[in-house]
């Protein structure tokens, strides 16, 4: 007489089948998840429990508590642990509180040299003095625990997050002199009038430090099918750095640029001179830019003394270089045409960033500010 399953027969669907052979053959899934996917599809095929036991060399019960979890709850449920109870707390909130605000400390003020927390640490200091302190339950505290207890209050000692404190007390006003000229600008490009064509608007920095790197070995091309990025010898010559000097013209997008070795009063001065010769004498050139010592330095308000009128700075807040839009321009230039640089020289390096600088200029693009703009009103 041929064997005949006492359990019922597991019926799938055509999308609990698809889905069952999708899990069975993942690679990102958990193991157990395929497994279970595998033992469901051969049950439901018509394999016995005792077949499925062997091909999988594993126990009968194994199988029987995957099938029977398929044919109560559904093929979904069972490829996933039930939630379960777990074991019993055994740390006090009391304990819990008392590591928290631990880590909200810094061990050098519990004598330790570190600055930061890492668990291992934590952990160890919980055990030597939780007890003390009224908190038993800590006497046998591991790092694992104390990771999960912090990472449930949302703490990670570990960690770093940089702010930056805004050390001008005149960040506000000097923030709304920036926005003003920012909004006049607005107003210049949709006037009909002449008026633009009397002033014009600079947002000028430097970018220094552009490194000169000469790679070792040449680099190798894409292969369709074989390789899909550019090969490139990890080694390279250091040629040293140049600084870009950069001023953009916010109602035309022009760029008004220099490269040069170092950014000093003088170079600065030269940027200047160069700007005063791209527009016509009766125009006022008002420039945005930082408080770097270049800018007011004596050989520069030297140079301007014989040029009275022509150059009106209006300078962003300490430590608020974003308020300055030339950064968006140096941020596209770093990711597109930087990114990746490889030269033979200094000269070669400076000659391709003023080639980039004639490509920008050749279709400028108009960089606009939009930030608080709707509360700044001119008068």
């Amino acid at each position: 007489m041929p064997f005949q399953r006492k359990r019922p027969e597991l019926v799938l669907t055509e999308e609990e089948k698809s889905l069952l052979r999708s899990f069975s053959h993942s690679r990102k899934e958990p193991s157990v998840e395929v497994e279970r996917a595998k033992i469901l599809l051969a049950y439901a095929g018509g394999e016995s429990i005792s077949s499925i036991a062997r091909r999988f060399e594993t126990n009968r019960p194994k199988i029987e508590r995957c099938v029977d979890k398929a044919l109560q709850l559904g093929v979904l449920t069972s490829l996933r642990d039930l939630p379960r109870s777990g074991r019993k707390q055994t740390i006090t909130e009391e304990a819990r509180a008392w590591l928290v605000d631990l880590a909200c400390q810094k061990p050098k003020d519990f004598g330790y040299s570190y600055e930061l927390w890492t668990t291992r640490l934590l952990a160890k200091h919980a055990r030597e003095h939780g007890p003390a302190q009224g908190h038993p339950s800590l006497a046998k505290l591991v790092r694992g625990t104390v990771s999960k207890i912090l990472t449930q209050r949302e703490i990670r000692p570990h960690k770093i997050r940089y702010y930056l404190e805004k050390r001008d007390p005149e960040f506000e006003i000097k923030m709304k002199q920036v926005l003003c000229v920012y909004k006049e600008v607005q107003l210049l490009r949709e006037a009909d009038d002449d008026t633009s064509s009397m002033i014009a608007i600079l947002s000028y920095d430097e970018k220094p430090g552009i490194q000169a790197l000469q790679a070792k070995a040449p680099d190798l091309p894409p292969v369709p099918g074989k390789y899909e990025a550019v090969s490139r010898d990890y080694e390279y010559i250091r040629h040293g750095t140049v600084s870009l000097m950069a001023g953009i013209d916010l109602l035309n997008g022009k760029v008004h640029a220099q490269v040069v070795d170092r950014h000093r009063s003088r170079e600065f001065v030269q940027f200047l001179k160069m700007v005063d010769q791209k527009y016509d004498s009766g125009v006022k050139i008002r420039i945005i830019l930082d408080n770097h010592s270049a800018h007011i330095s004596k050989e520069t308000r030297g140079y301007l003394a014989t040029v009275p009128n022509r150059f009106d700075f209006v300078f962003t807040p300490k430590h608020g270089s974003w308020l300055n839009l030339i950064e968006m321009f140096f941020s596209k230039m770093a990711k597109t045409m930087l990114r990746g640089i490889r030269v033979s020289s200094k000269r070669e390096l400076k000659e391709r960033i003023l080639q980039f600088i004639d490509e920008i200029n050749a279709d400028p693009v108009v960089f606009k500010w939009s930030y608080k703009l709707d509360s700044v009103a001119v008068v």
